[in-house]
């Protein structure tokens, strides 16, 4: 599933197509993905100048001149396609604007989703209302972690991928960041001291800047708008490498937590 680093990479790639372009058509060609369609997309998208892209969490955002938010969620293989031409079999959304551009929302899976609101998407939108901080925010920091984890006796890993916690974070993302901060993915995350929550705060940067700058990080289908391929994997510390080397000397492994793989170094990370 693409995650934060993939989603922001997505919405940059979008912006030099969309910023300020006028919407001349908006076509659906099913009536949903993960969920319908609104039912009165087009109507209020076409003709509408598009004014910003932003992204919160998971989710990118395209901003219109009439305070409408087209709100899209790209669930396990969507991507948007800016090189134009015909819709494809997975084409389920096409954007066209005034410069002549046409984008499509490639979906094989289907397990995407577009919605529209107006007004302030932050405060307007129901899945942004429960979300916690963004962990690029300055006001995420060791002292906004220690409070959301007070108390709760759940593996650390579990409660940085509980969106109410963090917005955004995901599974590779969040054991890279375990691993550089040299915290166990299974210690209860009441446990974790203060000076240990201070180190992990700037890893997540550390490791979601990274991701960004490098486009994000390749899993199954995963392309960038503009069709490039993002190229983080090859800096993984501990992600997908069960029985590799950790920088401390120790060897990878992979465990299962809630049903989903967790690499981690037992030399190091306690």
């Amino acid at each position: 599933m693409p995650e934060l680093p993939e989603v922001e990479t997505t919405v940059r790639g979008l912006a030099p197509f969309l910023e300020g372009q006028r919407l001349t058509a908006v076509t659906t060609f099913r009536p949903d993905l993960r969920r319908p369609f609104p039912v009165d997309l087009a109507q209020r998208l076409t003709g509408a100048t598009v004014t910003t892209l932003s992204r919160r969490a998971k989710y990118g955002i395209v901003s219109t001149d009439r305070d409408d938010h087209m709100i899209f969620h790209l669930g396990m293989s969507g991507r948007w396609r800016t090189e134009g031409g015909e819709a494809g079999k997975h084409d389920h959304l096409l954007l066209e604007t005034g410069a002549g551009q046409r984008l499509f929302l490639h979906d094989p899976r289907r397990f995407g989703s577009v919605d529209l609101v107006s007004g302030d998407p932050l405060t307007r939108f129901p899945a942004f209302m429960a979300l916690g901080p963004e962990p690029l925010a300055d006001a995420f920091d060791a002292a906004c972690l220690a409070s959301a984890l007070a108390g709760r006796r759940a593996p650390i890993k579990a409660m940085l991928l509980d969106q109410a916690i963090v917005a955004g974070l995901g599974n590779i993302y969040v054991c890279e960041a375990l691993n550089m901060a040299k915290i166990s993915p299974l210690k209860p995350a009441a446990d974790i001291s203060r000076a240990k929550l201070a180190a992990l705060v700037p890893a997540i940067k550390q490791v979601l800047a990274a991701a960004i700058a490098a486009g994000g990080s390749t899993l199954r289908d995963f392309l960038s708008p503009e069709g490039d391929l993002g190229y983080f994997a090859k800096d993984w510390r501990v992600y997908g490498r069960e029985g590799g080397t950790c920088e401390c000397g120790g060897t990878i492994a992979r465990v299962v937590q809630s049903g989903r793989s967790t690499f981690h170094c037992p030399k190091c990370q306690r």
